[in-house]
């Protein structure tokens, strides 16, 4: 199951919870009818696929993020359905397990996650940037266009945008990629109304957690959220993890500057190491201790400043 403190995987029988899914990350039990536990293992993966060892105490610290930005959330945006019921673990886990379990999961609601015969979440991500960066850097480099939409000339690389924009991407398949796409092909898979809806929220969001973090000394450069259909009210459900440097590229403020590469709290560093070394994308790939180290520290800074709590 671990080693070195490091979980990659946890097993059913080891839970006494029917597992229904296994993503990048997260391993998802089944508690009820209408409840799952989402458990946050120390995987990692970059370009899409996951190395062969993981990030010390990854999933934990990744779960109490989410559980803090989850609280600004409430307080900010309230009428924003979170799919979070509680970071509590079901009573039914076995004693022996609750240690390991118990700061890296969260019982959320079942019926607006599966996919399946209960209500799916929506087939995109969504995905907001305040920043050119990444891959919107290199399509504007290119065509002057960000996901099919016209820019302003002159912007240079890790440029501040006048204002945030959406730019939703395909949700792949495992051991497949995400494609960015436009809005209008957005509108086509979720429908006009909702794909503007899913627009609206995110870019709240995205404001209400880049000005956060400025003050913190964080620039959130762009992030992703995932969204979920109340499957009796319509209504936008927020779901998944949400503002974590798995999710989100966090450059430091006081390091900041126009036009080149940022340093970061994030995954970026993992994905320099990767491409510089002919990995990118490839399977089976292990992380040298170095790479781990500097990685586990970043993630761990990010949540020291953001939460302004000491992680333990």
């Amino acid at each position: 199951m671990s080693t070195t403190n490091v979980v990659t995987t946890i097993d059913a029988k080891d839970v006494g919870l029917k597992k229904i899914a296994s993503g990048k990350v997260r391993e998802i039990f089944e508690v009820d009818a209408n409840t799952l536990l989402f458990v946050a293992t120390d995987r990692i993966s970059a370009y899409d696929v996951i190395l062969e060892n993981g990030i010390p105490n990854k999933g934990p610290l990744l779960t109490q993020l989410s559980a803090h930005w989850f609280d600004l959330i409430r307080t900010h945006i309230p009428d924003l359905r979170l799919h979070v019921i509680s970071l509590s673990l079901p009573s039914s886990i076995p004693a022996h397990m609750q240690p390991l379990l118990a700061s890296r999961s969260m019982q959320v609601r079942s019926r607006l996650l599966t996919r399946g015969h209960r209500h799916p979440i929506l087939p995109i991500e969504s995905i907001v940037r305040g920043y050119i960066t990444g891959s919107a850097w290199n399509e504007y480099r290119t065509s002057g266009t960000v996901n099919g939409m016209p820019m302003p000339e002159g912007l240079k690389e890790s440029q501040k945008l006048e204002s945030a924009i959406w730019t939703p991407s395909t949700k792949a398949e495992a051991g497949e990629h995400d494609e960015n796409i436009s809005k209008e092909r957005a509108a086509e898979i979720l429908g006009e109304e909702v794909a503007g809806r899913v627009e609206k929220v995110s870019l709240k969001l995205y404001e209400l957690a880049r000005d956060y973090a400025e003050k913190r000394g964080i620039l959130i450069a762009d992030t992703k959220f995932e969204f979920g259909l109340g499957a009796a009210t319509n209504e936008l459900v927020l779901v998944d993890e949400v503002l974590t440097p798995d999710s989100s590229r966090f450059w430091p403020k006081e390091n900041y500057e126009v036009g080149r590469g940022q340093q970061s709290y994030d995954k970026q560093y993992l994905r320099d190491w990767l491409t510089s070394t002919g990995n990118k994308g490839k399977e089976s790939v292990r992380m040298p201790n170095e790479v781990v180290k500097a990685t586990t520290e970043k993630y761990t800074e990010a949540f020291e400043m953001l939460t302004g709590r000491k992680w333990e």
